[in-house]
Parts: C-alpha cells; sequence; structure tokens
C-alpha cells in the first residue's frame, strides 16, 4: 500500500494543532476525502465510456478504477500537464 510522508515545520504543525483537534485524523482525513471524490468521478466517467462503447462494466469500484487507468480511460494529472505544456510548446513553435 502506498504511504505518503510529509515534513511540517513546527510552526505548521502549531497551527493544524489549533485547527484541529487531531492534526493526523485531520490530515488523513483531508487525503482519503479527497480520494473518495477523485474516485467517484473516474467511476462516473468509466461508468459512461464502457456504457456509450457496449463494453462490460467492471463489477467493483476497485475494478473500474483499475480498468479505467489500464484502458486510458483516465490519466494522471502529471501525465495531463505534461501533455498540455507539450501541446502549448507546439502552439509556441509553430506561431514563431
Amino acid at each position: 500500500m502506498p504511504t505518503i510522508t510529509i515534513e511540517l515545520t513546527d510552526t505548521q504543525y502549531k497551527g493544524l494543532e489549533y485547527a484541529a483537534f487531531s492534526p493526523q485524523d485531520w490530515a488523513e482525513n483531508a487525503v482519503t476525502e479527497r480520494c473518495r471524490i477523485a474516485n467517484d468521478e473516474i467511476v462516473q466517467m468509466t461508468v459512461a465510456y464502457c456504457l456509450d462503447n457496449g463494453i462490460q462494466v467492471p463489477t467493483t469500484r476497485e475494478e473500474i478504477v483499475a480498468y479505467a487507468f489500464d484502458n486510458g480511460v483516465v490519466k494522471t494529472a502529471a501525465v495531463r500537464n505534461a501533455e498540455a505544456e507539450a501541446e502549448a510548446a507546439a502552439m509556441d513553435s509553430s506561431e514563431a
């Protein structure tokens, strides 16, 4: 299972202690909630893609998300960003 580790300054941690009863619980909740939202979006897009293309929809949310990445239905933010930068660079060079 992937692990995400972050380092905070003492001042940042004090601020989080002020804002949250448990900084660790708050951080875990924030990340897992963002993951849930992203996976909901991926499931929605992938189910629509499968239905529109007559493809059997995988049977679990985990399988749907895996299918989406394995079959190019969705891409990581890093890949999308790299593609956008390459497209912008190509447009800039064609205008020069």
